[in-house]
């Protein structure tokens, strides 16, 4: 006698032979070796990378010296020495960005720091470009603190056309940091022509996010502002940087895990790191890497550091706002990395900061 098997078991066999059948597996990707290169070298403490719509280089170096940088043959072409520019320590010629219809408005807005009669200061000026140099500087804002170290500055535009500056603390963290009066310690926010956004958190006021000690790296991605910010010997900085939040400098290092910390987190909307460092690291250019040249890199911060001298790559989870796993590579092998670039094609380039012989390193697939 046959034995007879109930409908209900069949419809199950048959579903899940058709599932198996008919589902997609995405399998991780598969990593690939990689390679890296001089690109450059005789160059001076460069500060900031960034790709241009012409597909070359554009870069800072501290002394200020703005250039493009042909990423094929590595001929360095100059643009502009900006003359006003006092480079002491580690303030001088530091953040730049472009404009993001640069075809119909070619503007570069630069941060230096320079001598004025209220003593050293850092501001950001916006320049044309007219096809050989820069001219028509105009200032878009001005009377930032500047020092021999925590200048910060990085500058980003967003998607919605904000340009984002970074400020440090110029060494008076408890004058500036907290103090939304002062423009020090700060994320600023302000419109492409220097007035301020109607919808920032005060009223008339750029400030954008408060409590920072020395932030050198910003970028925009995934619909998210990422920061990256010096701690003193302890918890180095990976923030996500939110309208109106405190990040608790000089209150709070790190997360708020501290009992004395606690309570100033609370009462102050204290947005915690999504990483953290000790010992330190000295974070500085970052960037974010979803390129298919390195596939293990996909859905990457990636963020260039001075002491160790090493290019981190930390992975983000699903939702972009966790860091999954964290991985090293170059550690001593050029110096002190200072920023990060990203071709349209997925290499990366590295610029370096040692003070002499400088370089910009190529990173792709073997």
């Amino acid at each position: 006698m046959k034995k007879i098997i109930p409908l209900t078991v069949l419809s199950i066999v048959f579903l899940t032979a058709c599932n198996k059948k008919n589902r997609t597996i995405v399998d991780p990707p598969v990593p690939v070796e990689i390679k890296d290169s001089v690109l450059v070298q005789n160059l001076t403490h460069v500060w900031e990378l960034t790709w241009g719509p012409d597909n070359f280089i554009w870069m800072t170096e501290r002394g200020g010296r703005v250039s493009r940088v042909n990423p094929n043959t590595g001929a360095v072409i100059p643009l502009l020495t900006i003359q006003e520019v006092v480079s002491n320590n580690e303030g001088g010629l530091l953040g730049m960005v472009l404009h993001p219809d640069f075809s119909t408005s070619p503007y570069v807005y630069v941060e230096y720091d320079y001598n004025s009669s209220s003593g050293y200061k850092g501001k950001v000026v916006r320049f044309s470009y007219n096809g050989s140099t820069l001219i028509n500087p105009q200032t878009i804002i001005d009377n930032i603190v500047a020092n021999t170290h925590h200048n910060g500055s990085r500058l980003v535009i967003s998607p919605d056309k904000k340009l984002f500056i970074t400020t440090g603390d110029a060494l008076d963290p408890n004058q500036y940091s907290q103090n939304t009066s002062s423009l020090n310690g700060k994320t600023l926010r302000l419109n492409l022509d220097g007035t301020i956004p109607s919808d920032n958190p005060i009223a008339g006021n750029p400030v954008w996010t408060v409590g920072h000690r020395n932030p050198q790296g910003l970028v925009f991605a995934n619909g998210i502002l990422y920061g990256s910010e010096h701690g003193t010997d302890v918890d180095d900085e990976i923030n996500i940087l939110e309208k109106g939040r405190n990040y608790g400098w000089p209150f709070v290092e790190g997360r708020c895990d501290l009992a004395s910390e606690q309570s100033f987190c609370s009462a102050n909307n204290v947005k915690e790191p999504i990483k953290a460092w000790t010992p330190t690291i000295a974070p500085s250019g970052l960037d974010y890497y979803d390129k298919d040249e390195i596939p293990q890199w996909k859905n990457s911060l990636l963020l260039a550091t001075l002491k160790n001298s090493r290019l981190y790559q930390m992975k983000l989870d699903a939702t972009h706002t966790t860091v999954t796993e964290t991985n090293e590579y170059f550690a001593n092998k050029y110096g002190r990395m200072r920023d990060i670039c990203i071709s349209p094609g997925g290499k990366v380039y590295i610029g370096t900061s040692n003070g002499s012989d400088d370089k910009i390193i190529v990173i792709s697939k073997k």
